[in-house]
């Protein structure tokens, strides 16, 4: 179920960077510093996760899971277009 969650969490984390870039390029402070909050967030409270929740095995299982996430996060931004 934890690899599960780092793995939904990875598309989140990357869904929202893609979206912090889109709106950084189009000017927008505000929603750039949003989605940069959001990032930071998201990034921190799993690697903080893993490295004091898990064990030494688990962990690196995480790190994976949630780095395919993170490549699954992107392909998914890439293919919708918001606010454009």
């Amino acid at each position: 179920m934890y690899l599960l969650i780092f793995f939904i969490a990875g598309i989140i984390q990357d869904f929202v960077v893609t979206l912090n870039w889109r709106y950084i390029a189009k000017e927008k402070v505000a929603l750039a510093s949003l989605f940069s909050f959001l990032t930071t967030v998201i990034t921190l409270g799993v690697l903080y996760s893993i490295l004091t929740k898990l064990d030494e095995t688990r962990s690196i299982s995480a790190i994976m899971i949630y780095a395919i996430g993170v490549a699954t996060g992107t392909l998914i931004a890439m293919k919708v277009k918001i606010g454009e």
